[in-house]
Parts: structure tokens; C-alpha cells; sequence
């Protein structure tokens, strides 16, 4: 997860120009025309919506899957993830299994060209007849740290740079492997639409 310094210099280069903004907010409030202008009441405060988790302690419980195994060029990667979802999804279509829990992809190794990866879909029963890349399992467990990606999966980037600035920071060391529980399903939802938990195991 060695990604690029690109988020980390653009929200620098962004504290100049807030500090700018808030010197002529301050202004303005302490001028004699805003003195004198009569007091209106402040516009109702929008709902509070709860954040979503960042850098969270979390212990990962394992659960049966059945498992797509398979490799990516970063290019198309998510045609080819999507592509095994649809493959694990019309065996247990077939069987009539419902998924158990949310889609997920275990990422085993990358490279700068591509990567391998465990598509998962937890499942109640095992399902009969599969395929010769497919078999049953079970899903990681342990102790992770929980982050939270919303938009397109070619937008991940700043996630994980988030990610890798945030283990940097703490000084945490992760293992080789990140799983991504697809929230949202990725064969019914926008792309930029998607909601992603990802975890990172660690040592």
C-alpha cells in the first residue's frame, strides 16, 4: 500500500486558505456596520450525522464463505472483482442460498501491475457443485482497524492513502493483507454510489 503523497500535500496546501477565510470572517464580525445591523436568529442546525469510522479497534469474527479465487491488472480491477461476484452469486442463485453477510474481497498480494485476491460471500449451507477456483472457508478474523470508503472503487486511492498516512501516524504495522466488506451491493449500486468497509488486519 505504497500510494502516492497526493491527499496528504492537498489538504496541506488547504489550511492556508481556511486560515485566510477565517481572518475576514472575524473581521467583518468586529466591524461597526456588523455592530449595528440587528441580531437575526441563527438558521436551525442540521441533523447530526454520525461519522463514519476511521482508524477503529475492531476484532474481526470469522464466517463460513465461499470463496472465488482470482487476479487483477489494477486497470480493471473492478470489472474483474465484479466479474467474480457474479460468478459466486449465480451459484448460490442456482442452489437457491441466500447470502449470509455482505460481499467481500481479500486482497493476498499486490504489485505496481495488478493483484490477487479472494472474492467471499458468507453463506448458512454449503453450496454443491463448485467450480475449480472456487472452495469453501472461512473469512478473516482477528484484530483490524476499520475505515470506511464512499464513492467509486477508482477513487479508493485517497482511502487508502488516508489509511497508510493514519498507520504511518500511529505508528502501527499492518499485516499483508486488507479485506473490503462491500456494504452497498456492487452488482445493484452506482459505482460512485458504493459504501466500503476496510479493514487492516494487524501484526
Amino acid at each position: 500500500m505504497n500510494l502516492p503523497r497526493t491527499f496528504r500535500l492537498a489538504m496541506v496546501a488547504l489550511i492556508p486558505t481556511a486560515a485566510i477565510w477565517l481572518g475576514i470572517a472575524c473581521a467583518l464580525a468586529q466591524s461597526p456596520a456588523a455592530a449595528e445591523t440587528p441580531a437575526t436568529p441563527p438558521p436551525a442546525a442540521a441533523p447530526l450525522q454520525t461519522a463514519d469510522a476511521f482508524g477503529e479497534q475492531i476484532t474481526l469474527t470469522p464466517k463460513t464463505v465461499v470463496i472465488v479465487r482470482g487476479t487483477a491488472n489494477w486497470d480493471s480491477a473492478f470489472d474483474t472483482l465484479i466479474d467474480s461476484f457474479k460468478s459466486l452469486s449465480a451459484l448460490l442463485d442456482k442452489q437457491g442460498i441466500k447470502p449470509a453477510g455482505n460481499s467481500m474481497i481479500v486482497y493476498t498480494s499486490t504489485d505496481d501491475t495488478g493483484f490477487t485476491f479472494l472474492a467471499e460471500i458468507p453463506v448458512d449451507q454449503d453450496p454443491k457443485n463448485l467450480t475449480k477456483d472456487m472452495t469453501m472457508g472461512k473469512s478473516p478474523e482477528g484484530k483490524a482497524l476499520k475505515f470506511v470508503h464512499r464513492g467509486s472503487y477508482d477513487n479508493m486511492d485517497n482511502t487508502y492513502e488516508a489509511i497508510t498516512n493514519h498507520l504511518d501516524d500511529k505508528k502501527l504495522e499492518a499485516k499483508d493483507t486488507f479485506i473490503e466488506e462491500y456494504i452497498t451491493d456492487p452488482l445493484k449500486t452506482a459505482e460512485d454510489k458504493l459504501v466500503i468497509n476496510v479493514y487492516v488486519p494487524l501484526k
